[in-house]
């Protein structure tokens, strides 16, 4: 049973007498602290900082620039998790940061209010939050320990941060090194524990995305012991060369076979596991979705899939040459050839995205389905227009696998979500040396790396105007030239954009070239918004079935789904499969309809709102009225009284009638345990 959760002034009053302890007397208060913390104050305390210290400063406007040209791989991947985390927290009094391996701020988005007040403790980019510069802090104290951590108020060393409360995770290349950590910062007293999960599982998503892009061109493993693991985040990951060689692995790959990363120069695919990767070539040529079960050299069961470059890869047809150059004879098991059912119980590995799959009924979005259908295979460029959230990269990875290009990459750029100094090195590539800070052996651009596919360019509109004269050459000479070299290589891509703007409205007022429009809009797509979509009710079951699975029948309540269909859906598809995934996480193991309090709180007030439901009161039922029937001790007697105080009161007598299970209460109360959480914590 869940009980009543973290208390702020309890904690509070805790590390009061722990900071009395370790500065006063100097004990160790082993029992009052996290041993992360306890080190970390050991570790400033030999370095002689001072903990009265205050510490505040203008931001390093060249170090950050400096910064922020070191780490261009680390940001272009990082920005799109951490807007998206942003888009989690808001209006929360929080913050997200972005830093180095050095601790310095690197980008941050936060709420106002609480912007102002991490100006004063200069959290902001171009400050250094490294241990020794700041104390015990959690960006500090993450890349010290390499892990992650929480530092709660007083847990800060320096005095003059214990107003924060901060989650951290370190993010780390395809070869283990540091590059960076994830914060969430906010203030002590909007502690959630629910921040560090979301830390690490953002930190998670940035690693895989550097473990991807460092071997795009080679072959990537997704394997893990549990099927309705491989293509989650809890996957393992393998990148294996043409030869079978091993090139890189990630910490779950080590961790589930057991290795350390000096092992890996050593070993090869054929040491490691039963099934020849001809084997696991020809499935995915056939079939890129199935799972393969391959066992690993000591019996351990494995599923697998493959997917990547192909091109050069040795066909299945092929004897592979095993680590010491014999040919492999032996046949492979059937079981292993054989596709692998989806265990009982577990979510259905995903529909295969292609453009029939995209529709659930409604018929602007079926129209544009239909055009797109009709041109798959011409060189026609396509221009997707819409709303934030309403669906454009998805339509367009559902467009490259329905055609011809299927089995070619689909690469992907925003060219909003990459610094305007960083996005021509990611789009044209560089050769090595070719500006400060770039790569000795330099770099593939997207434009390249989409040989033989698509190339999607998000957020066209956004791109600078100094750009669209290049992607307009390119466009025309089918030729990409590098930043740093005269030589042009020719590439064979199908391009389509994207862009929330109105074009023709920015070529009217000067901010995009005419010209390249025009070489664009090929076809123009313009996808309706979620509001204006007469699919919801087929949409919201068809996400329903991917997230909980066949056998479990989650279903959203009449209410609940004659609200949805009213919402105004401003984050579109984006955001009701976000609301749809944390409903189902906030569903219990006996629940399988999706109510009110089920939902994020802020949907929750929203959809109070429409359905004339406002008051906690009239969504509880019998016995929980019953509870708050009685007069209110003196608030009542004198008519209104404190509504805080009638609140505080009726939530006590709740949780004192569901023996304080969280749940139950909320659930009676008609919020979400998220908002029972922070009114316990307010009070």
């Amino acid at each position: 049973m869940m009980q009543v959760p973290f208390s702020v002034e309890a904690r509070s009053v805790s590390l009061q007498e722990a900071r009395s302890l370790y500065f006063g007397r100097g004990e160790l208060p082993e029992a009052l602290l996290d041993q992360n913390v306890l080190r970390s104050w050991e570790r400033c305390r030999q370095a002689g900082l001072d903990p009265a210290r205050v510490e505040c400063g203008e931001p390093n406007v060249r170090g950050v620039t400096e910064a922020r040209e070191r780490n261009r791989t680390l940001i272009s991947h990082a920005q799109p998790v951490l807007e998206h985390l942003f888009e989690q927290i808001r209006n929360s009094h929080s913050m997200v940061i972005l830093a180095d391996a050095r601790g310095m701020v690197l980008q941050s988005y936060g709420d106002a209010d609480f912007l102002s007040r991490a100006e004063q403790v200069a959290l902001h980019p171009g400050a250094s939050w490294h241990e020794f510069e700041r104390g015990t802090n959690a960006i500090g104290t993450a890349l010290a320990e390499r892990g992650a951590v929480n530092v709660f108020g007083s847990e800060h060393f320096f005095e003059g941060n214990a107003f924060l409360t901060c989650s951290a995770s370190p993010i780390q290349d395809a070869q283990g090194r540091l590059m960076g950590v994830l914060d969430i910062s906010s203030d002590y007293r909007a502690f959630q524990r629910h921040s560090l999960g979301l830390v690490k599982m953002s930190s998670r998503i940035i690693e895989k995305r550097l473990f991807e892009s460092e071997f795009a061109h080679q072959g990537l493993l997704s394997f893990h012991s549990r099927a309705d693991h491989v293509g989650s985040l809890c996957e393992a990951l393998l990148a294996i060369s043409p030869e079978g060689d091993l090139l890189g692995a990630d910490q779950a790959a080590l961790e589930l076979l057991g290795m350390r990363r000096e092992d890996l120069p050593r070993r090869h695919y054929n040491m490691l596991f039963d099934v020849p990767l001809g084997t696991l070539i020809d499935r995915a040529r056939r079939d890129p979705s199935s799972l393969i079960a391959i066992s690993g050299r000591n019996g351990e069961r494995f599923y697998a899939r493959l997917r990547g470059n192909f091109g050069s890869m040795v066909s299945g047809a092929q004897a592979l040459l095993d680590a010491k150059g014999e040919r492999m004879t032996s046949r492979p098991r059937q079981d292993a050839i054989a596709p692998v059912p989806a265990p009982a119980g577990a979510a259905p590995a995903k529909q295969r995205l292609t453009l029939k799959s995209l529709s659930t009924g409604d018929e602007r979005l079926q129209a544009a389905i239909d055009k797109g259908t009709r041109i798959l295979g011409r060189d026609i460029p396509i221009l997707i227009q819409g709303e934030s959230g309403a669906g454009k990269e998805m339509f367009a990875k559902a467009f490259h696998n329905s055609g011809p290009r299927a089995a070619g990459p689909f690469v992907a750029l925003n060219c909003a979500a990459i610094p305007e100094t960083l996005i021509e090195s990611e789009l044209f590539g560089y050769s090595g040396g070719a500006f400060t800070g770039a790569r000795k052996e330099g770099a593939v651009g997207k434009i390249q790396q989409a040989h033989g596919g698509t190339l999607f360019l998000d957020e066209i509109g956004d791109m600078p105007l100094s750009l669209q004269a290049r992607l307009l050459r390119v466009l025309q000479e089918r030729c990409v030239t590098p930043l740093g070299t005269n030589k042009s290589i020719p590439v064979d891509i199908t391009l389509v954009c994207a862009t929330h703007r109105r074009l023709k409205e920015e070529v009217a007022r000067g901010g995009f070239r005419e010209d390249l429009y025009y070489r664009l809009n090929g076809l123009c797509i313009n996808l309706p918004s979620l509001r204006e979509r007469s699919d919801i009710d087929s949409l919201i079951e068809k996400l329903l079935l991917e997230e909980a699975g066949p056998d479990r029948k989650v279903r959203v309540s009449r209410k609940v789904m004659d609200a949805f269909v009213s919402y105004r859906w401003p984050g579109n598809i984006r955001q009701l499969n976000n609301v749809i995934k944390v409903a189902i996480a906030l569903l219990d193991d006996d629940e399988e309809i999706i109510e009110t309090w089920h939902l994020p709180d802020d949907i929750f007030e929203e959809i109070s709102e429409i359905t004339h439901q406002v008051a906690a009161p009239s969504l509880m039922n019998g016995s929980a009225r019953a509870c708050v029937a009685a007069p209110v001790g003196a608030s009542a007697a004198g008519g209104m009284g404190s509504l805080e105080e009638i609140e505080r009161e009726m939530i006590q007598r709740t949780l004192e009638a569901e023996n304080g299970n969280i749940s139950s209460a909320a659930r009676r109360l008609g919020i979400s345990r998220n908002t029972l959480y922070r009114k316990l914590g307010r009070f």
